[in-house]
Order: C-alpha cells, then structure tokens, then sequence
C-alpha cells in the first residue's frame, strides 16, 4: 500500500518553453500551491522559529527527519503525544525524510548491506538498525502526510559500480518500503538514485514508475559534485519522473536550483540553506546578498530589503540587526531566518505566477542575467 489516495496532485498550468508547472497538492493537512519550498524542521522544529512565525512567511508545508527523530524523543512519544502534527504545533503538511541521507552524511559511523542500515548513534554510541521497513514504520507512527522510501545514496567520489550498486539497492528497498507501508491516510513518495549516470536514472526512472507511487523524488544530487553536473542531472532526470504525479528534489535548494528545478519540471524543493545562513548573519534581498555583520550597516537605517514584506523587513533596520547579529543575540536567528524564508517564499511564488501568466521564460531569462542576486556563500 503507498497511500495513492492520500493525496491528489493536479497541474494547472505548464510554460510551453520549458517543463515547469504550477499546479496544486491536496493533503489530509491542508492544500499547497506548486511550486513550493519546504523549510526544514529536521528535529520537529524549523531552528528559531514558532509554527506561527512559519506560517507567515507564507509556507505551507515543511520537511522532519525520521532517523533524529527516531532517536529522539522516539517515534512511541511524538505517536502517543497524537502525531507530528499535535506535537510541534504545525496544522499544515509535513513530509519526513527516511533517514536515507543520513546513510550519506553519516557514512563514517554506520555498515550498509542488502538488509538495511545500521548506525552508531552521534548522541550515545548505541545502535540503531534502520532497515526498509523501520523507515516506514517509524514514518507510520510520526505521522506526516508523505513519507520517503529508504534509499541509499552514494557520495560524488563513488566507483560507477558503487552508484550501479546503490541505486539497485534502492530500488530493491522502495519494493520493500511499498509493502511495508501500512496506512492510507499517508503518501509513500519513491527516490530515484543513479548518481550523474543518465543510463542509471533512466533505468531508475522506469523501474519505480512501473511500480505507481502517488510521488517521485530526485536523490544523489548537491553530494559534493560541481553546480553545472548538478543543474545538468537534474535537467535529465526530472522530465523522465511521471507527468501526473508531484516531483521532489531533495535537499537542493539555491534560488539557481529553484530556478532551474522548476524549468526542469520539479514541483517540491527543501533546503537548510535560508535558515542555515540566517543564523550566519547572510541574509538573502532582491538586490543582493548582505552579509549583515559589516560595518557598512551599522548606521543604516533602512529595513533590510525595502521590497519585501516579512515581519523583519516591516519593522527593523539593517543597523538594529548588526547590532542583534554582533551581539549574539537569539533574537537575530529568528529575524534573520524570518527573512529569508520569506525571500525564497516569494521567489517561488513568483516563478508560479509567471508560469500561470504564461511568462515564465521571461522571468527565468532576466533572473540568470542577475544571478549574482541569488548567489549564496557556497556550500554550508
């Protein structure tokens, strides 16, 4: 069972130039306008922020990881304290993680076979044993409205027969996870491996749409390989997952990746990058990065972006965040970290829009000619 009616995607519109489109997910949680970007909440929490603080940026739907909150507080305390949803107070849609990036980010303290994975805990040193089945089990009991398929995903550095391996593998889980999936109410999205390899993710591709899951995701990108392999992999990969069904690229989510994910046709993003680099004092405006530490605003004024409508922009100036910033202050992530959800909130409401309006190549062709609007500090 993958929960095929949990949700129901439907597209409203398509640039004629390229494969974006604009359509609407309906969930048990509430209903999302596509494109969207999914904050992420990895501890049930999107750092520094209350769910309301969230909601008005104007997100409406936000990402959990199932192997940290597996290890806590447990997946038995959030399904007893009513769900994910009741737990940390958000009313709006949730989709969690399997755990399978952390197979990737925490390679050096875990052992991997056909069976699943077995970590040693970060926390304590313990085990945890995080098979196909686990994954969904604990994603049953958090709750969310789409869960993940375990997947393996390899490091840029892997042999071929080493990405070969991984996406077989993680073909042979998603057949695993589908029978193990035992609620209705919740979608069970696939991933689609394979690496930079085209052959490997057309044969992923075709695999995992023969076995129908309600959505697909594009994994095994942004792994430490150059922007142009990544915007090239994504360019094939994302028009090969079916037509009908929401497409999901994980953990990317520059305003270059957003642009050009949607072009390629991708519906659903995630990224730690606006909130990660708030609480790094980089914030995020129509006119450019400002790193909001320099002396250069210490007498400034004026809010932070004059075209933008968040809580911080509406109310405080660029000297009384430096201050907040070189002072340490809490209050400065939960600023800063406002703002720039709110600048990657509209940047995608934007490109929805002028896919709606039927201008999206216009939009697209004047944003590249100012990239360096968008241009983050690299990799975090």
């Amino acid at each position: 069972m993958t929960g095929s009616h949990a949700i129901r995607f439907t597209v409203l519109a398509k640039d004629l130039s390229t494969h974006g489109r604009a359509g609407i997910l309906e969930t048990p949680h509430g209903i999302v306008e596509t494109p969207t970007y999914m904050p992420v909440g990895t501890q049930g929490t999107v750092k520094a922020l209350t769910p309301e603080q969230v909601r008005d940026t104007g997100t409406r739907m936000i990402l959990a990881n199932t192997y940290h909150l597996a290890l806590r507080p447990g997946e038995d305390v959030v399904q007893q304290a009513g769900g994910l949803h009741k737990f940390m107070g958000w009313e709006g849609p949730i989709l969690t993680d399997s755990g399978g990036f952390q197979v990737l980010s925490l390679a050096p303290m875990r052992k991997i076979d056909d069976t699943g994975a077995v970590f040693r805990s970060h926390i304590d040193g313990s085990l945890m044993s995080l098979t196909p089945e686990r994954a969904v089990q604990i994603q049953n009991a958090l709750g969310p409205d789409i869960l993940m398929v375990l997947d393996h995903c390899p490091p840029h550095t892997a042999t071929p027969e080493e990405v070969r391996d991984a996406a077989e593998r993680t073909l042979r889980w998603a057949s695993r996870c589908r029978d193990a999936h035992g609620r209705d109410d919740q979608a069970l999205f696939a991933i689609l491996q394979g690496g930079g390899h085209d052959d490997l993710r057309r044969w992923m591709a075709e695999e995992l749409s023969a076995l129908d899951f309600p959505g697909y995701a594009i994994g095994g990108v942004s792994v430490g390989e150059d922007r142009s392999e990544i915007l090239r992999v994504l360019g094939f990969t994302a028009p090969l997952l079916p037509e009908g069904k929401p497409r999901y690229l994980m953990g990317v989510g520059s305003a270059l990746d957003l642009v050009e994910g949607i072009a390629a046709g991708v519906d659903l993003f995630d990224c730690v990058l606006p909130t990660r680099n708030a609480r790094n004092a980089f914030l995020f405006t129509r006119e450019g990065p400002v790193r909001i530490r320099n002396k250069a605003y210490e007498r400034d004024f004026g809010p932070l972006d004059g075209n933008c409508r968040c809580y911080t922009c509406k109310k405080f100036s660029r000297a009384y965040l430096r201050h907040l910033y070189g002072r340490g202050e809490i209050l400065a992530s939960t600023l800063g970290s406002i703002h720039n959800i709110q600048h990657f909130q509209d940047l995608v409401g934007d490109i929805r829009r002028s896919i709606l309006e039927g201008r999206f190549a216009a939009y697209r062709e004047s944003f590249l000619e100012t990239l360096k609007t968008f241009e983050t500090p690299g990799e975090e």
